[in-house]
């Protein structure tokens, strides 16, 4: 047996699992198959209840090394879990299952290595067959461009970006970046923000998003992610109104931006300039909603709209959704059969 573990590791979490124990830190390397059953033995039978962090790192001829830090509280025990998975098949499945606290660390570890796979080549594909493709984020606009290397396909000329809800905007047929001012009550709430934050009793684990036209408190590292949440809904609620700001809740994360901006401003503004005369709509947050919001309003006025929800963890989104997929690559599939299907039929 190796370090704390009462049991052999491949007794524990399989075959092929092995552990090693160094400079206090117990790490047990498992397959990528078994690794959702890893994070449950560390947590049920291991005692690792509290949720760190996660990360990954990318081992050139290897692939990408998928690290979870884990802790049990009493007495305090540390355990890394990691996995590999090849670059020709970079896919794992979630620990939000396990730990719900992880869906933000594996949307933020996915960004470090760019979109799925699929995903600018299905653009591509796309793009050239249709009026426009826009991407509609919360995110920077700058930051989703660099991410997804957008600016380097030749054949998305016919892109946009739309960033910060549609208040910043870039087009890859200029590579222009507009950005507004920032809001001066923006400024304002962001300066008192420590207060109230400890005011509220600034639960542990919680931490703050500055995005420049917007920022976001996100609950998803503590240790009661759930119950920082609630705590802080309503303080926040209160900086927003005080400032003429809105309050946008997501999963784990409370985000303070100028009020009028939302995906579903931006998607109807920008169906009227292109003058859109159907509408697909992919989305997998709460933020999504006012974007489904849009499509059924354009629907009204007679403009045909499909709403697509990548995976099923947001069921608000999810019981609306005309299609609901399993994922990024399961989206990206279908603008490659989409393209494919438009072909066709020219």
């Amino acid at each position: 047996m190796t370090g704390w573990l009462p049991h052999p590791a491949d007794t524990l979490f399989g075959p092929d699992a092995h552990a090693e124990e160094s400079y206090g830190v117990l790490t047990v390397d498992v397959p990528a198959v078994s690794w959702t059953s890893a994070l449950g033995t560390a947590r049920s039978v291991l005692g690792c209840t509290f949720f760190d962090w996660l990360s990954a790192v990318d081992e050139p001829g290897t692939g990408f090394l998928v690290s979870a830090h884990l802790v049990a509280l009493a007495p305090v025990r540390r355990l890394l879990l990691r996995t590999t998975v090849p670059h020709e098949a970079p896919v794992l499945e979630s620990a939000v299952e396990v730990f719900a606290g992880a869906a933000w660390h594996e949307r933020e570890t996915h960004e470090m290595f760019g979109p799925h796979p699929d995903a600018v080549p299905a653009l591509a594909a796309l793009a050239p067959l249709v009026r426009s493709v826009a991407v509609i984020t919360g995110r920077p606009a700058e930051k989703a461009v660099l991410l997804g290397g957008f600016a380097d396909e030749p054949s998305l000329g016919h892109l946009t970006v739309l960033g910060h809800y549609g208040a910043q905007r870039w087009d890859a047929a200029t590579g222009e970046l507009h950005t507004p001012e920032t809001p001066p009550g923006l400024a304002a709430a962001r300066a008192e923000l420590p207060a109230v934050l400890a005011d509220a009793g600034d639960p542990p684990g919680t931490w703050t998003e500055d995005k420049g036209q917007a920022f976001a408190v996100h609950t998803r590292r503590a240790e009661d992610p759930e119950g920082a949440f609630a705590a802080l809904r309503g303080p926040l609620a209160a900086l927003t109104e005080r400032h003429g700001l809105h309050l946008e809740p997501g999963r784990l994360v409370l985000e303070i931006r100028p009020p009028g901006v939302d995906k579903g401003v931006a998607l109807i503004e920008y169906v009227q300039e292109t003058d859109a005369r159907a509408v697909l709509y992919a989305g997998d947050d709460l933020g999504d909603l006012a974007a489904y919001d849009a499509v059924d309003r354009l629907r009204g006025e007679g403009v045909p709209g499909l709403l697509v929800c990548s995976g099923d963890e947001v069921p608000e989104l999810a019981s609306r959704a005309d299609l609901v997929v399993p994922g990024p690559g399961q989206v990206a599939a279908l603008l490659a059969a989409i393209a494919e299907t438009i072909r066709r039929a020219h």
